[in-house]
C-alpha cells in the first residue's frame, strides 16, 4: 500500500507520564534511532522532541513531553511543565506511559491533564521486570478504573516487547489523510538541536545528582564541511562552584563529557565530528524567563 492509498492514517500522538517512565526509551525504540536523550535521571527531556514512524497503513509523529513536574517551582519546570499542557492541545491522541505495577500520585495528576474530546491510550512500560506476571491483570484494572483509555496495552521499550501492537493500536484512532512528512524521515529536529541534546544527556550521565539541573547547552556554531561537521558548543552552568565541577582536574571531566559525546554526533550523523566544548557562567538562567525563551523553552 502507497503512502496516499485509501485508508492511510496520519496524526500527532504525545507521550506523557510523569517523569522518568522510560518516555525517551520507548520514542527512540518506536522510530529506531536515538533522538530523543535518555539518563536515568528523572527530568531529564526539556524539550519537545517529534519522532517520525511511517509504517504500510499509518504515519505516527510523535511528540516526546517533559516529565509533568509536580515537585519542584521555578521558571524552568513551569515551562516544562506548560510545553507538557500546549502540546495535549495539539494532538490527535494520547499516549500517557506508566510504569508496571506502580500508578502514584504523579500519575493521577498527569491523568488529570488528559484532553476527554481525542483518544488516550495507556502504555503500561517495563513489564519484564514483573517477575509474577499474574499481577498485570489486576494493575490494568487499576489503571483501567482511573480514567476511560481508549487501548491498555503492557509493553517494554527497553526489550521492544509488545511495540507492534502498540502502533498497531494508535494507527487505528488516528484520522484518515496522507502522511504530514516524508516517510523517509525519522524527526524535524535539526541536527544541531541534536548535537546540543547528546552533550547534554552525558552531563546527566557523568555528573553529581543535582549538578546537571543547573547546566544547559548551546551550540553557537554547526558546519558542515567535507566528510566532517564542526561544532562548537557551550554549556552554562549558574555558578563558579559548578564550573570547575564541570571541567574537572586538569580538564579531564570535561575531556570525558566531549569525548563521549562527539562519539554519538557520529553515529548519529554517519560522519566525523569535531567538538570544541566550553563552560561558562550564566547565574541564575534556569529562573530567568528571557533566558529560557532565548534557549528555545515554550513561553
Amino acid at each position: 500500500m502507497s503512502a496516499t492509498a485509501a485508508g492511510f492514517r496520519s496524526g500527532y500522538v504525545a507521550i506523557v507520564g510523569r517523569p522518568n517512565v522510560g518516555k525517551s526509551t520507548l520514542l527512540n525504540r518506536l522510530v529506531g534511532t536515538k533522538i530523543s536523550i535518555v539518563s536515568p535521571r528523572p527530568q531529564t527531556t526539556r524539550h519537545r522532541v517529534r519522532g517520525i514512524l511511517t509504517t504500510e497503513h499509518a504515519q505516527l509523529v510523535f511528540v516526546d513531553t517533559p516529565g509533568f513536574q509536580t515537585l519542584h517551582g521555578g521558571a524552568l519546570n513551569r515551562a516544562l511543565n506548560r510545553s507538557v499542557i500546549q502540546t495535549l492541545e495539539d494532538v490527535d491522541v494520547t499516549l500517557m506511559v506508566v510504569e508496571a505495577l506502580r500508578f502514584n500520585a504523579g500519575d493521577r495528576q498527569v491523568v488529570g491533564l488528559l484532553k476527554r474530546d481525542r483518544p488516550a491510550i495507556l502504555a503500561i512500560n517495563k513489564v519484564d521486570l514483573v517477575k509474577d506476571k499474574g499481577l498485570l491483570l489486576p494493575f490494568i484494572q487499576q489503571a483501567a478504573d482511573t480514567y476511560p483509555f481508549a487501548e491498555i496495552v503492557p509493553v517494554s521499550a527497553e526489550r521492544g516487547v509488545g511495540l507492534e501492537d502498540l502502533v498497531a493500536t494508535i494507527g487505528r484512532y488516528l484520522p484518515e489523510g496522507p502522511p504530514l512528512y516524508d516517510p523517509e524521515e525519522m524527526t524535524d529536529a535539526s541536527e544541531r538541536f541534536l548535537a546540543a541534546e547528546l552533550l547534554r544527556e552525558k552531563l546527566f550521565r557523568l555528573l553529581g545528582e543535582e549538578l546537571p539541573y543547573a547546566t544547559t547547552v548551546v551550540v553557537e556554531e554547526f558546519k558542515d564541511e567535507e566528510a566532517l561537521k564542526r561544532i562548537h558548543a557551550v554549556i552554562y552552568v549558574e555558578k563558579d562552584s559548578q564550573k570547575a565541577i564541570v571541567i574537572g582536574r586538569k580538564g579531564e571531566k570535561l575531556k570525558e563529557i566531549a569525548s563521549q559525546a562527539r562519539l554519538d554526533m557520529e553515529r548519529l550523523f554517519g560522519t566525523k565530528v569535531f567538538l570544541d566544548v566550553w563552560v561558562k557562567v550564566r547565574r541564575g538562567w534556569s529562573d530567568d524567563e528571557r533566558m529560557l525563551k532565548s534557549l528555545g523553552f515554550e513561553s
